[in-house]
Parts: structure tokens; C-alpha cells; sequence
């Protein structure tokens, strides 16, 4: 896997915000490869989706980029966004490297993906647009993701924990996480 990783620059890329922070570029590359294996597991089992496995392979790999961004000590982020902003921050990070379709998997996979209604309703520290995953890899890299935290790496969550992580940001993205599930296990 990260042969083809290479070839594509992905490490590059991450190499270029993470030069200064190894700690967390370890951390990222645990948590990015778990959520890349798993994305690519179920393009496999699915083939009647027709996913796109070299686009899954590197955008599961660059989704979290942004985290460099936040201030999350636990993690080794010591930078100035609330966490929540991860996904803005990586969007933002790869629109530079001319990688949109990279982006909006990085900005659409918090929680379960992030609708209107559940910005304003919970006053959420983002843009008043929707941030749900649209095309089918967007949704396998969501889905894929909550099964890893970044805080235990060695841990994969089962359903159950990974349907309890989901809850604080409202009922409707544990209904979309288990929609995801019928569709992908």
C-alpha cells in the first residue's frame, strides 16, 4: 500500500506540514493508515459499488491532515482551531497542493458528516454550510474513520463504541452511521 502511496506524493505531502511535529506525524500515519485499510477492505468486498480504490488509498490517507491546525495537546496538536475544524483546516491545506476532490473528503468526514441544521442547532464553530459525504468513496472514508480514534491507536471501536462516539453530534449521524453499516459491512 504506501508504495503506491509514495509514488502518488502523499507522504510528501504530509512530510510538508509535519516536519516540525513528528509526534503527531506518527500519530497521523497510525490513524490514517487504520482508516485507509479498512476503507480499502470494504472496496473490496464491495465491487458492485464501483469505487475508485486508488482515490480511497490516498484521500483516507490525507483526511485528518488538518489536525496540525488544532489545539488538541492530547494528540501532540498545538496549534489555534477548535478540533471540530480539523476537516476545514485539511480542505484548506489541499485546495494549495491542487487536490479538491482530496479536500472535500477532508472537510465532509467530521462525525458522520456534518448537515446545515446540526451546525446551527448545536452553534458549531464552522461555516453555515453542509458537510455531509456525498459520492460513495466520501462515504466509505467517513464511515471507515470511526472505527479509529487518534487517541488510542491500537484500539479498533466495534459498532457499538463507534455509534457512542457519534452520539454528541445528534441522533441523526448515528442514523447515517447505520446506514453505512448495512450498506458497507
Amino acid at each position: 500500500m504506501l508504495n503506491n502511496l509514495e509514488r502518488m506524493d502523499i507522504l510528501k505531502i504530509i512530510d510538508k506540514y509535519y516536519k516540525e511535529n513528528v509526534a503527531l506525524r506518527d500519530i497521523l500515519l497510525i490513524h490514517s493508515r487504520a482508516v485507509t485499510k479498512r476503507a480499502l477492505i470494504i472496496a473490496e468486498h464491495h465491487p458492485e459499488l464501483n469505487l475508485d480504490k486508488d482515490f480511497i488509498s490516498e484521500a483516507a490517507m490525507l483526511h485528518d491532515i488538518g489536525i496540525v491546525c488544532c489545539n488538541a495537546p492530547a494528540i501532540h496538536c498545538f496549534g489555534t482551531e477548535p478540533y471540530i475544524r480539523h476537516g476545514l483546516a485539511g480542505a484548506e491545506m489541499l485546495r494549495r497542493e491542487g487536490l479538491e476532490r482530496h479536500a472535500r473528503v477532508c472537510e465532509r468526514h467530521t462525525g458522520a458528516g456534518l448537515p446545515l441544521d446540526e451546525i446551527i442547532d448545536q452553534n458549531l464553530p464552522l461555516p453555515h454550510r453542509d458537510f455531509q459525504p456525498e459520492t460513495l468513496e466520501e462515504q466509505v472514508i467517513c464511515y471507515a474513520d470511526k472505527f479509529y480514534s487518534k487517541t488510542r491507536l491500537e484500539h479498533e471501536k466495534t459498532l457499538e463504541e463507534a455509534e457512542r462516539s457519534l452520539m454528541k453530534f445528534g441522533m441523526a449521524g448515528v442514523e447515517r452511521f447505520r446506514h453505512w453499516a448495512e450498506l458497507f459491512e
